[in-house]
């Protein structure tokens, strides 16, 4: 059952972002680039919309670096579409390079990696060897395999802002092999632990809303395996989560060092582990028992959605497309700028019809929540009724989503509840 829901929904994420695919990478050279790092170089210094690198199967053994917004990195295949790289963080601290210490580093916002498997080839068990390490905020990873036998496999750090998300995921390492610091919000994924130590760790030192959550993920290892540990404030909820069998007795915990103060993190809102219908194979313990009922957070399991996760700052399970929120005509009654009430991307060749059958050309606004367009004939406020109509190119929301929000040729795009406004030239 489990085999089959991964093939329907990397079925599903191959349909959705097909439709769009900027740069194609593949290694036989029937793509626009055979590596990554060819195809990065040639994105612009900024990117204000987002691109899509598709990557045919294959091999690519590089390591890579993100530091422009609004990127997709989408594989063919989850499990034949492999980026792998041997990077221990000790090696590469005695010798940086400006990419970084992981197979993918991640220094931009609204980044999604989907359909791919990473890996840090590295072969030792146990130190410090990251697959992703990222410092952005809205990160989605969906449909991945992400592994690596070191500690730290999956460190998405911006403690102060970062958000993330994940699904359909599969997790290997050891040592807190995935440890986000700010929101996280993980369903649908596995989680395999190579040592005798923590598979989870989080931070969320600033807010007490800051959380991780787990939802009907799963959990292995090695005999001894431990599920959890933070050094800093942090926040647990596991929401119908299974654990293996060989999973220690030791429940999440906090760690301390009495013996070394300088170390010593402030520690003001105490042990924050909740669960809620989780179960052991062929074990239970005390520890992991329905306990939502005591927690500062008053809501229940079925309430813990991603959005609620973020504190409604963002959805990345939202599905609306991009809603306009005004339109103004311009004193030359032929010019428009159409409001959205988010950035959005568009292709140049972009040209929409308004409700009587006029033609608008785009002008400029690529990246932005507004679009200005132009049309030959004049208007007038009869052509800004219900709905335009998409005559050629896309329109798609920028914000990274697990979901494809685009407008596509002959989509209608409801203005019904758009502000309008003329600005007329005074005589």
């Amino acid at each position: 059952m489990k085999l089959l829901l991964t093939i329907l929904l990397t079925l599903l994420s191959i349909q959705l972002w097909a439709k769009k695919k900027d740069i194609v990478v593949a290694t036989d050279g029937s793509g626009d680039y055979t590596t990554l790092t060819e195809a990065i170089k040639q994105l612009p210094y900024y990117s204000y919309q987002r691109v899509v690198i598709f990557v045919k199967n294959g091999v690519y053994t590089e390591k890579i670096r993100l530091e422009q917004d609004y990127i997709t990195i989408q594989g063919e295949s989850r499990d034949s579409t492999i980026i792998e790289y041997a990077q221990l963080r000790e090696h590469w601290i005695e010798n940086p390079d400006i990419i970084g210490p992981a197979v993918i580093n991640i220094e931009a916002d609204d980044i999604i990696l989907d359909n791919l498997t990473i890996r840090n080839t590295q072969p030792e068990v146990g130190p410090h060897a990251f697959a992703i390490l990222g410092t952005g905020t809205r990160t989605i990873i969906t449909n991945c395999n992400v592994i690596s036998k070191g500690g730290d496999t999956v460190s998405l750090w911006n403690y102060k802002h970062g958000k993330y998300y994940h699904s359909n995921c599969y997790f290997e390492g050891c040592v807190d092999f995935v440890c986000p610091r700010g929101w996280c919000y993980i369903k649908n994924s596995e989680f395999h632990q190579l040592k005798k130590t923590a598979t989870l760790w989080h931070a969320g030192v600033d807010d007490k809303n800051k959380k991780f959550v787990l939802k009907n993920c799963s959990f292995t290892g090695v005999e001894g395996w431990q599920l959890g540990r933070h050094h800093y404030e942090a926040a647990f909820f596991l929401i119908d989560c299974t654990f293996g069998k060989g999973m220690s007795k030791k429940p999440i915990y906090f760690v301390s060092y009495p013996d070394r103060p300088e170390k010593t993190r402030p520690y003001f809102w105490k042990d924050r582990y909740y669960f809620s219908g989780c179960k052991g194979d062929g074990f239970q313990y005390n520890w992991f028992n329905d306990n939502f009922q005591f927690g500062i957070f008053k809501v229940t399991a079925n309430d813990m959605t991603a959005r609620w996760t973020f504190n409604e700052q963002w959805d990345p399970e939202m599905k609306e497309l991009p809603q306009i929120r005004e339109i103004t005509l311009k004193e030359d009654f032929h010019t428009v700028l159409i409001y959205f009430k988010e950035s959005v991307g568009v292709n140049s060749d972009l040209k929409i019809a308004t409700a009587t059958g006029k033609t608008l050309s785009l002008i400029q606004g690529k990246g932005r929540d507004i679009l200005e367009l132009k049309s030959d004939q004049a208007l007038s406020k009869d052509d800004f009724k219900e709905s335009f109509t998409l005559v050629n190119g896309r329109i798609w929301g920028n914000i990274a989503s697990a979901n494809e929000r685009v407008y596509s040729k002959s989509d209608s795009i409801s203005i019904s509840n758009s502000k309008y406004m003329e600005i007329v030239k005074m005589k």
